[in-house]
């Protein structure tokens, strides 16, 4: 893990809807390399939140990642800062080839035209990108093709071609198969040995294995924070999710 890598430190940020506080006062520090989960139930504001980190909505605050101050920065701003999202959908030009899509995330300084035409090579961040994600036999395939994890993956690749530092993955196991989410897991682990990773996710089991520390919303607030035994044996946690330590029934906006 570099000495370099940032963390995200967040300080009572508010994101108000119509007079509703959707955030109301979150504070929390995601050290540098951490696997972060956001868990929450229905309206909890756990997307809100990452809305607000890459500039999709307007809040208060203070929203720092390293030592550059992210609200009030338009959204590329932001992105050009290392910070990067994915969605529950993944977004990828389905028309194009994988590496295609690779590329025109690299931004390799090439024009649309020749950004369609196969190349001789294949620069060295998109090659490192395509092992990382595990899709290097598949970079000729129509990304509309691949199967619901591998399009999950390739969203990740297009971050990590970006340089990206700080990863904000929203739901990104929601629709695979247990052996997709367990090569998700793994590929969380090697993309947080020189990032900060942030997932907001509903899937207990997947949490339990991958997660490295958790921050549990309620009603817009941090309601627990920890390692995930702590927050499960927390008694406001505990209350929320129906007095089920164990096995809380979390539900995801």
């Amino acid at each position: 893990m570099s000495d370099e890598l940032a963390g995200l430190r967040i300080r009572d940020l508010r994101v108000v809807f119509d007079g509703f506080p959707a955030v109301d006062g979150v504070s929390l520090d995601v050290r540098p390399g951490d696997i972060r989960f956001l868990i929450g139930p229905n309206g909890a504001g756990k997307t809100t939140l990452v809305d607000a980190v890459t500039g999709l909505v307007k809040a208060t605050g203070s929203v720092c990642f390293g030592e550059q101050e992210l609200l009030g920065r338009p959204v590329h701003r932001i992105a050009r800062l290392g910070v990067g999202r994915t969605f529950q959908t993944a977004t990828v030009f389905e028309e194009l080839t994988v590496l295609q899509n690779l590329d025109i995330a690299a931004g390799a300084g090439r024009g649309a035209l020749t950004l369609l035409r196969r190349r001789r090579g294949v620069p060295e961040s998109v090659a490192r990108a395509l092992e990382t994600i595990g899709l290097t036999g598949q970079r000729d395939r129509l990304a509309g093709t691949l199967a619901h994890g591998q399009k999950q993956w390739l969203e990740i690749g297009m971050l990590l071609v970006q340089d990206v530092q700080l990863l904000l993955l929203d739901e990104p196991v929601a629709g695979m198969s247990q052996d997709e989410r367990d090569a998700t897991g793994e590929l969380l682990g090697v993309v947080a040995r020189d990032r900060t990773v942030v997932v907001i996710e509903h899937d207990m089991d997947f949490l339990r294995r991958y997660a490295r520390t958790v921050t549990v919303m309620h009603v817009g607030k941090v309601l627990s924070e920890g390692t995930v035994a702590e927050v499960q044996a927390d008694p406001k946690v505990q209350e929320v999710y129906l007095g089920h330590a164990a096995e809380p029934a979390v539900q995801e906006a």
